[in-house]
């Protein structure tokens, strides 16, 4: 494998003690806390911030840990204090990707009659379940050439105007949820794909939509309603994630399980896998 695939973007900050700080102050985290938090003196976490102290290779991986740095920004760090990359990002049709995929699909069968989706972090389509190909087919067998972008993406799916925006009854409520979501994982994974996502989409949403999304609150649940050929659909999202990945593809991606908010939606999904059933 190339070194080039485990090169991560290069960092826009100037070297370790900037990303050290950045990523400390984007997790709201003090110079005592961290220390507290790591193991290490507030002392020294002040040198290393300041350039004072290098870093040893442990350290950084000590720090990045306490701080929940993804995995992709950890080798940024390493490559930033002059060390080579730990972790690697190889394609989902590796075979040392085989087992994680597996299982995922495994996950993603055993949700159904009920829609489930595993996405990258920027949204796009990874791999599907039957239910959520259903569903898909019920918006428009074109519904993903429609939106663009070359890709199944839900962020597209939501908010380009082709989209499914129209079908949503509660979009006024869900709409700025959605949108903010998507803002807080680019920020909290520094997902530059999703930011840019989100910049070409920007220019199609209404001003109420985005300043609302600013102050949104994220809720345990988000319930949205569908109106799709007179038939309602009104479902709520559950997202997993691979807690002990050590591949930056497997860290980054996210299981996203639909599960029906009313009974009506419930047998709508149940008659149709009875239907599909031999």
């Amino acid at each position: 494998m190339s070194l080039s695939t485990l090169v991560p973007h290069p960092p826009a900050s100037g070297g370790f003690p900037d990303l050290l700080r950045e990523w400390r102050h984007r997790r709201r985290v003090s110079q005592l806390d961290l220390a507290l938090s790591s193991g290490v003196s507030q002392r020294h976490v002040s040198f290393l911030e300041s350039g004072r102290a290098n870093p040893s290779r442990g350290m950084i991986l000590q720090l990045s840990e306490t701080l929940d740095v993804p995995l992709r920004e950890r080798n940024a760090w390493l490559i930033a204090a002059g060390f080579a990359p730990l972790f690697r990002t190889r394609p989902l049709d590796d075979p040392q990707m085989g087992q994680i995929m597996s299982a995922v699909r495994m996950m993603l069968t055993a949700h159904e009659p009920f829609p489930a989706v595993a996405l990258d972090r920027a949204w796009n389509v990874v791999m599907s379940n039957r239910p959520f190909d259903m569903l898909g087919a019920m918006l428009g067998e074109d519904v993903w050439a429609r939106v663009g972008g070359g890709q199944r993406n839900l962020m597209r799916l939501f908010f380009h105007p082709a989209g499914i925006r129209p079908l949503v009854t509660n979009w006024a409520a869900v709409g700025p949820l959605i949108w903010r979501r998507a803002q807080r994982e680019a920020q909290a994974l520094d997902g530059h794909e999703m930011k840019a996502v989100l910049a070409d989409l920007g220019p199609y949403q209404d001003a109420e939509v985005l300043w609302s999304a600013a102050d949104a609150a994220l809720a345990p649940v988000m319930p949205f309603s569908l109106q799709v050929n007179g038939q309602r659909i009104s479902m709520f999202a559950i997202i997993a994630t691979l807690g002990t990945a050590q591949d930056v593809t497997a860290d980054e991606l996210r299981i996203e399980t639909l599960f029906p908010a009313d009974p009506e939606t419930e047998a709508l999904f149940r008659a149709a896998a009875a239907a599909l059933a031999p």
